[in-house]
């Protein structure tokens, strides 16, 4: 990380007097005189969560006995997992596959659980092997998902146990899947070998929405065969006039561009779990109004509470696809409740 840095930049004198200009870190090299850490809090949240997974490494001090339940794992048919999306991805191309997700009738879903939901709650500490363990049931009785998120770790392995679904990752554009920009042709690699390697869909965003890093990952992505859904990142509230910095117009700016640089699917990355009702009326009925023709993906997290209700007026508004985790995994920081959307549109025109 670069907090001791950060540390030396906030202590500094002509900073604090705010007399710096441009040439504040090159006449400056005592910045990067590093003081080093003995990062405590880091080996202690390794300590506990070793503790946790694996139980305690010396005989326990009380009475207490450390849980022997193993999780059971439901009945799985015999034989091969029925049909799913990848089939016709696999047949039709990612232009097929895209213009068979608009013609789907009824609301489709993306499950997080793999990914994003134990990442949000749990640090992502939920083990390959126990993954592998539920792949088969999720192969059998989840063959109509849209798509699993999944990556780091896995990929080879649960493709193996669920051909049927298509496999979805995150991709920063140019930073790849890391948290700087990397050379051109290293984020293209990257993306064949994971194609290669069992992936089919990319998502691709810009924490800025910083279009011309897009356009690396879109290209990179698209290169490598996979499908590409160009993810706009959203915050502020369109459904709130005095809040104009980010308005619907500028979202819709950023679609259109993404539209013409070829998306085969526009997504709304709602990273913050901003969305309300409302203002997902007014921003997916712009696009759906705009676009007619691709399909429209939203991502939340339902840190505030609403992912539900505001998943479901997405739905209604015209998106194809929303972002959910099984029920056990879901709320507060990860995704809306698979199950209570499911209950919810059951019997009506958007039944999963």
């Amino acid at each position: 990380t670069n907090i001791p840095f950060l540390q030396n930049v906030l202590s500094n004198s002509q900073f604090l007097y705010a007399t710096v200009d441009t040439q504040f870190i090159d006449e400056n090299q005592e910045l990067f005189h590093l003081k080093p850490t003995q990062n405590r809090a880091q080996k202690l949240l390794h300590y506990l969560g070793h503790i946790m997974v694996n139980g305690p490494m010396t005989p326990i001090p009380v009475k207490a006995k450390a849980s022997s339940v193993d999780p059971a794992v439901p009945p799985v048919s015999l034989g091969e997992p029925p049909m799913g999306f990848r089939e016709v991805l696999l047949k039709e191309g990612p232009e097929g596959f895209a213009k068979a997700v608009r013609q789907h009738q009824g609301l489709l879903l993306m499950d997080t659980t793999f990914r994003d939901a134990h990442q949000s709650l749990l640090a992502t500490r939920v083990r390959t092997h126990d993954l592998k363990k539920i792949a088969p049931f999720v192969s059998h009785n989840f063959n109509h998902l849209f798509s699993l998120e999944n990556w780091g770790g896995t990929l080879q392995e649960l493709r193996a146990l669920i051909p049927n679904v298509p496999f979805q990752m995150l991709l920063r554009g140019a930073n790849a899947v890391g948290y700087t920009n990397y050379p051109d042709n290293a984020v293209f690699k990257f993306c064949e070998v994971a194609k290669e390697n069992g992936m089919d869909i990319f998502r691709v965003f810009d924490s800025l929405n910083y279009i011309p890093n897009m356009l690396l990952g879109m290209e990179a992505a698209g290169s490598a065969g996979g499908v590409v859904e160009a993810a706009i990142s959203y915050t502020g509230d369109v459904s709130d006039p005095m809040k104009q910095k980010y308005s619907l117009e500028y979202y819709l700016k950023l679609a259109e561009e993404l539209v013409k640089a070829g998306t085969h699917i526009l997504s709304i990355k709602d990273m913050a779990g901003l969305l309300k009702p409302e203002a997902s009326r007014l921003l997916i009925g712009a696009l759906r109004e705009r676009f007619p023709d691709i399909p429209i993906h939203v991502h939340t997290h339902d840190t505030a509470g609403a992912g539900v209700a505001a998943m479901l007026a997405c739905a209604k508004a015209g998106a194809d696809i929303v972002d959910v985790a099984v029920d056990s995994m879901a709320g507060m920081t990860s995704q809306p409740s698979m199950g209570a959307i499911v209950a919810c549109t059951k019997g009506t025109k958007l039944d999963t």
